[in-house]
């Protein structure tokens, strides 16, 4: 078709619909998932404060293009309540292989897993996000062709968006020089004509450049889809470990949330690699162990009746007693038997009233506590859970806690956790983890708790305070040492516990031990908190 005026009309009405594409362009996003400016803060936030996160976007954009729109996509699905994703056709082009990734990974039965765990939680969704970082490498590497097709149908979009725009200005040229009654309409039209023809040819090339990108995408759809749903899973997987590790730590989710950014990834990766970081799940079972007998507890319970025994509490004389009373010639009798202690009383086994003092947890730290039992577990390692159970359970009580490290005579360290402050949680990780070594010795560490139970009773007049004894050795204590430590007891009203860790015959009847506990007990299956169940109990 020629470009003469009588055909000038015939090219504009051509091209109006080119300067009604130009002008209705869509807005084309970079990100899949939805999300408000509280969104985006709450991620531009975590990503500040995690050098893990930083790193990750610097490694993938180094191979990849767009990496940072992939990993905010990431987080926002995790942490937002009800992630929604935009259509495909509201999408940058070359972000269609983000767009399907998040599809995959929304869609997968491991994401509602994994959500669960980190929905709301910016510390959580940003160890999601890290902890698919080796799925999203391979996803990327998969699907590079994929890639490659998207940035090149978004070039060709773009040249199809510039000749439609083209064409709208050679029509304004051509109407401009109408309007300036200008003699050279010919070439305007001729111009309008190739803008036209210019836009038709890129507009098909277009919309071949994105079937050739959707083919290649559709290739790579399962190898995305089987990261997607690796990397949900291992998340979900890594997620739920560290909280597990802070639960059996004593950190619940709501001191989680409360903790900063930085606090949390630095308590993390202590936890982590710290001494008794293999040790996490024997200590939330004895935790979990504790909070269940604390349930059961009872105080001054009546229990079973298991016989007859003497005494003096009058509201457990058997009947046969009783009619002593009746009769005026035995009353005399009666009151003589009462005070001496001598009547015939039902005997019951029940529990125990529970203390009133501190809870004293002395842990032996002496180098035989290195040796592993059953399940591989080291009697240190059984011995500081119980000990971290015991701190909870004075915390429960309102009860101060004390925990002595002890080993050789001249190896001591005291941690005091006073029941009217929280605990503080470095401190807590400190007590667990330190080991003294070295031989063994009794009398500093009960010395040290008596003394702290003797200042107990002088500030707040308080007795009947706990001592738990957890050792595997047997060790001599002086004739004069066990005097004062009698008049102590006595006069405090103070018990001992004690545990045998891995060695019966620290806990046979001849033994130091036995001699210095009113509670004796051996442990030797490290696998079972329940053998101390009944501490939980009484104390």
């Amino acid at each position: 078709m020629d470009a003469t005026p009588g055909n000038l009309g015939e090219w504009a009405g051509r091209a109006e619909k080119w300067l009604v594409m130009s002008s209705a362009a869509p807005t084309r996003y970079t990100t899949a998932v939805v999300a408000d400016r509280f969104d985006r803060m709450a991620w531009r936030d975590t990503y500040e404060q995690s050098a893990g996160l930083r790193e990750l976007a610097e490694e993938l954009n180094e191979r990849h293009g767009h990496t940072a729109d992939l990993l905010t996509d990431v987080f926002l699905a995790a942490y937002k309540a009800g992630p929604r994703l935009r259509r495909p056709e509201e999408m940058d082009p070359a972000r269609l292989v983000n767009h399907r990734a998040i599809a995959s990974l929304v869609d997968s039965p491991e994401f509602a897993e994994l959500h669960r765990e980190t929905v709301g939680d910016p510390y959580a969704a940003a160890m999601a996000v890290l902890a698919q970082a080796p799925a999203l490498r391979r996803m990327l590497d998969g699907s590079r062709e994929a890639q490659e097709r998207a940035e090149q149908a978004k070039k060709v979009r773009q040249d199809a968006d510039g000749a439609a725009a083209a064409v709208g200005e050679a029509l304004q040229a051509a109407a401009e020089a109408g309007e300036d009654g200008e003699d050279d309409t010919v070439p305007d039209a001729e111009a309008v004509r190739q803008a036209i023809e210019a836009a038709e040819a890129a507009h098909a090339a277009a919309r071949e450049a994105a079937r050739g990108a959707a083919q290649a995408l559709a290739v790579a759809v399962p190898g995305i889809r089987s990261a997607t749903r690796n990397a949900a899973s291992q998340a979900a997987e890594s997620v739920r470990e560290e909280a597990a590790l802070m639960r059996a730590w004593g950190v619940g989710p709501g001191e989680l949330e409360r903790m900063p950014f930085g606090r949390r990834v630095r308590l993390a990766e202590r936890l982590r690699t710290g001494r008794l970081a293999q040790w996490a799940e024997l200590i939330g079972r004895f935790r979990q162990m504790a909070d269940g007998e604390r349930a059961r507890k009872v105080e001054n319970a009546t229990g079973e009746l298991v016989g007859v025994t003497l005494g003096d509490d009058l509201s457990r004389v058997i009947p046969s007693e009783l009619v002593n009373l009746g009769l005026p010639e035995l009353r005399a009798v009666f009151a003589a038997r009462y005070a001496a202690g001598e009547l015939m009383l039902y005997d019951s086994q029940g529990e125990q009233a529970t203390g009133q003092g501190a809870i004293i947890a002395c842990v032996d730290t002496s180098h035989s506590m290195y040796e592993a039992g059953p399940g591989g577990i080291t009697r240190e390692a059984w011995a500081k859970a119980c000990a971290l159970a015991l701190l909870d359970q004075a915390r429960h009580a309102g009860r101060d806690f004390v925990g002595i490290l002890f080993a050789a005579a001249d190896k001591l360290q005291v941690f005091r956790f006073p029941a009217d402050r929280s605990a503080d949680l470095a401190q807590v990780v400190e007590f667990a983890e330190t080991f003294l070594g070295g031989g063994t010795s009794y009398q500093r560490p009960l010395t040290a708790a008596r003394e702290l139970l003797e200042e107990e009773f002088d500030d707040a007049a308080r007795r009947r305070g706990d001592i738990v004894m957890l050792t595997d050795d047997d060790c001599g204590v002086t004739e004069e040492w066990m005097r004062g430590w009698n008049d102590a007891k006595h006069l405090l009203g103070f018990r001992v516990f004690g545990v045998a860790i891995g060695a019966p015959r620290v806990a046979e009847a001849d033994s130091v031990l036995d001699a210095l506990c009113d509670n004796l007990r051996s442990v030797e299956d490290f696998t079972d908190v329940h053998a101390a169940a009944d501490l939980f109990r009484v104390i």
